[in-house]
């Protein structure tokens, strides 16, 4: 009989995992579907309750009624269990691995214990359009939630019902927005500034907003180019929308230098803190002069990130522009909860019914079980984490962290595998579908590529030194076969569910399908054309 502990301790630690991923040639759900199959049986409605409610299709306007039933897949119980668990074998997170390699997305543990709270019926049966006086739980947890806002980021009032991180971009860009228009200076502010490694939907939304981007680029270090900020702003200054830490880490100090700076043109200033996970309790929205800010719950608060859903994000304002939050506010009289709808100069709804609140519970719970002192602690851990995985990553040959030389990072680092590229031929999103093999995720960054051949890796809190030495041997295993073997990295993966993709589709928006109707109407249009052409 074999000693499989010694074994293990003999190879030395960290080890690299025997691991094959499950893969399924598994179709969408509507190509399993089956005439006439069911999943659940709907029972007919009794005779008395029809009798005294009647024909309720017949009240509805013509205006909402279906002309045909939904396309929904008829399927059955054991076949949709299937279908998912299935689905479930094909996937990676942070349940399952080491999952530190998705920079700018603070991929970190969840509590189960608070997803125990949003499976329970008194909240997953709550409906949004229930009676305020009915949903007073809910509302005392978002009030009370906002207020664990405020001291986090010093601002003065809070909205929770953006559904996401870009949501709240585009949120406090319309609030800049409305801001100016109540001034009479819509029409000269036309600007937002921002910059190259702040995240995209700063300027994406601002854009989306109606306003012209300024974007500044990093000087020599890695710092937004201060002399860049100067020239750009003036009289057409809307605002700026900043990220800082920035998506390298780096971490600012004169922010409220270019904050003040945008003050004095009259402009307003807009803190993404969408990543806050390496500044809790440490640094404030408000000690920095900012009038806006936003934090994503499904990141930093320990929610679910959910594959890009359900995720729910939080505005913060100052007192001057508190008017402006979306319809409703939850408010409290010292009795009640209320939806406060009476807002003339709001800037509107931007989601349906308040926020997702699920996604609010568990971040509530969260804050709830940490406290002030555990906040800081997490901040202090994830800079700690980060900090040693990036000593680590720099003892492998072939990669580097431009900018701020022999400096500390904050949450993340933004490496380049220039180096490696250069002598091996090996490019980054290579090193990544390798990783893939050894079962852990690993991401390159937004694009442009202003590093170039990049990697993001932000470890958070959640994981421990041991996790850490086994993610940065998996990386340097996979360095080190790029130049012994490199065909064998840049054919990965070989034993996972990812696969390269063809970018050529993504290049031509006539071959877009974002849902399985769309795609089934495309391939008709193509269909059509084809007998067309012939």
């Amino acid at each position: 009989m074999k000693d499989i502990p010694a074994i293990r301790a003999a190879q030395g630690a960290p080890r690299l995992r025997d691991f094959h991923q499950a893969r399924w040639d598994e179709p969408v759900i509507f190509e399993l579907s089956a005439e006439g199959e069911r999943g659940v049986l709907v029972p007919e409605t009794e005779p008395g309750i029809e009798r005294a409610v009647g024909d309720v299709a017949a009240s509805l306007p013509r205006s909402v009624l279906r002309a045909a039933p939904p396309a929904l897949p008829e399927i059955s119980q054991n076949r949709v269990l299937r279908h998912y668990l299935r689905l479930s074998q094909e996937n990676l997170g942070a349940d399952l691995n080491v999952d530190v390699g998705q920079g700018t997305c603070t991929m970190k543990y969840s509590p189960k214990v608070n997803d125990v709270l949003a499976r329970s019926p008194k909240l997953a049966e709550l409906h949004p359009l229930q009676d305020e006086e009915t949903v007073q739980g809910i509302l005392e947890v978002m009030y009370r939630f906002e207020g664990f806002l405020k001291a986090l980021s010093g601002l003065d009032a809070f909205s929770l019902q953006p559904g996401a991180g870009s949501a709240a971009v585009y949120a406090n860009a319309s609030i800049i927005r409305a801001y100016h228009a109540s001034r009479g200076e819509a029409d000269q502010r036309r600007e937002i500034i921002t910059t190259v490694f702040s995240h995209p939907s700063n300027a994406a939304c601002a854009k989306t907003a109606g306003f012209d981007i300024v974007t500044l680029h990093p000087d020599a270090d890695g710092y937004p180019d201060w002399k860049a900020l100067q020239a750009a702003v003036s009289e057409r200054t809307a605002g700026l929308m900043i990220t800082n830490p920035e998506d390298t880490g780096i971490f600012n100090p004169r922010i409220r230098e270019f904050v003040d700076a945008v003050h004095e043109v009259g402009g307003l200033c807009a803190y993404d803190q969408a990543n806050a996970n390496g500044i809790l309790g440490i640094t404030r929205a408000k000690e920095a002069g900012f009038d806006l800010c936003h934090f994503n719950l499904h990141k930093t608060f320990s929610t679910p990130h959910g594959c890009g859903g359900p995720a729910g994000a939080a505005i913060g304002v100052t007192r001057k522009l508190a008017r402006f939050l979306p319809v409703p506010v939850v408010t409290f009289d010292g009795r009640r909860y209320h939806l406060d709808y009476d807002r003339p100069d709001s800037i509107g709804k931007i989601r349906p019914w308040y926020g997702v609140a699920p996604v609010i519970l568990r971040a509530y719970a969260w804050v709830r079980s940490l406290g002030p002192d555990g906040l800081r602690e997490v901040a202090r851990v994830a800079v700690l984490n980060n900090n040693y995985l990036l000593k680590k990553m720099l003892e492998i040959r072939g990669v580097s962290a431009p900018y701020a030389k022999g400096r500390r990072r904050i949450e993340q680092v933004r490496y380049s595998w220039a180096d490696l590229t250069r002598e091996t031929g090996v490019h980054s999103e290579d090193l990544g579908l390798r990783a893939a093999d050894f079962g852990v995720h690993y991401w390159t960054s937004h694009h442009p590529w202003i590093v170039q051949e990049p990697c993001t890796l932000e470890p958070t809190e959640s994981y421990s030194k041991a996790d850490l030495d086994e993610y940065a041997a998996i990386i340097r295993h996979v360095a080190e076969e790029a130049r012994r073997d490199p065909e064998t990295v840049k054919t990965a993966p070989h034993r996972s569910t990812v696969h390269r993709n063809d970018p050529s589709p993504m290049d031509d928006p006539r071959q877009w399908a974002i849902t399985w109707r769309a795609y089934r109407r495309k391939l008709r249009e193509t269909a059509g054309s084809g007998r067309r052409k012939a």
